[in-house]
């Protein structure tokens, strides 16, 4: 609990970084879902994309719609150094992510930034995020297991069909982790290229 402060969203007097009235209009992703890559479905069926091409990842557990005012906030954190809002967004994550019915990973691996970029920004951001939920979930997390070899443009700087081949060879992993159940945390999931990779 942090003590009465602004709220970070609309700066009413709050006990959390963010007030209760912000939180209730933060855009959660409780619309039916594809259970592989959290794309809006009918009935929280596969999504056709997934049944036409089996990503490499079996499962997406993300806690909201990328839109405003979470957009806003993933921004503060990346380009603001607003790392205070790290520990809520993780939690939340990490609340969502225990979920009995599924099975638990083995581990957590961050997605790794390319060095360039790690130097330009000071901090992971799904490291903090990762380091955070592992400590809730009681798993290990592996910060050096993977590594981002080829210092690719910005994903978002990208159309939709440029993505995959924009992150093709991009990792590298230096960890054995055949047989392991593995989760990769990433801020951001749109395309899912970066995670298929």
């Amino acid at each position: 609990m942090f003590p009465a402060q602004p709220c970070f969203l609309c700066g009413a007097a709050s006990d959390e970084i963010w007030c209760s009235a912000c939180d209730a209009d933060l855009p959660y992703l409780t619309l039916p879902h594809c259970p592989v890559c959290a794309l809006p479905t009918l009935s929280g069926e596969t999504c056709g994309r997934c049944l036409q091409k089996q990503p490499q990842f079996d499962r997406t557990v993300a806690v909201f719609a990328y839109t405003f005012p979470l957009d806003k906030l993933i921004q503060a954190l990346k380009f603001g150094e607003q790392l205070v809002l790290v520990n809520r967004l993780a939690d939340k994550l990490a609340q969502r992510a225990d979920n009995k019915s599924h099975i638990q990973p083995d581990y957590i691996i961050p997605m790794p930034l390319h060095p360039a970029r790690l130097r330009e920004r000071g901090f992971n951001l799904s490291q903090e995020l990762a380091r955070r939920v592992g400590k809730k979930l009681g798993i290990p997390v592996l910060s050096n297991a993977c590594q981002r070899v080829r210092d690719t443009p910005p994903q978002s700087s990208l159309r939709w069909q440029e993505r995959s081949k924009n992150m093709r060879r991009a990792f590298s992993c230096s960890s054995n982790l055949t047989g392991k159940h593995i989760a990769v945390v990433d801020d951001v999931m749109t395309s899912g290229a970066s995670l298929n990779e």
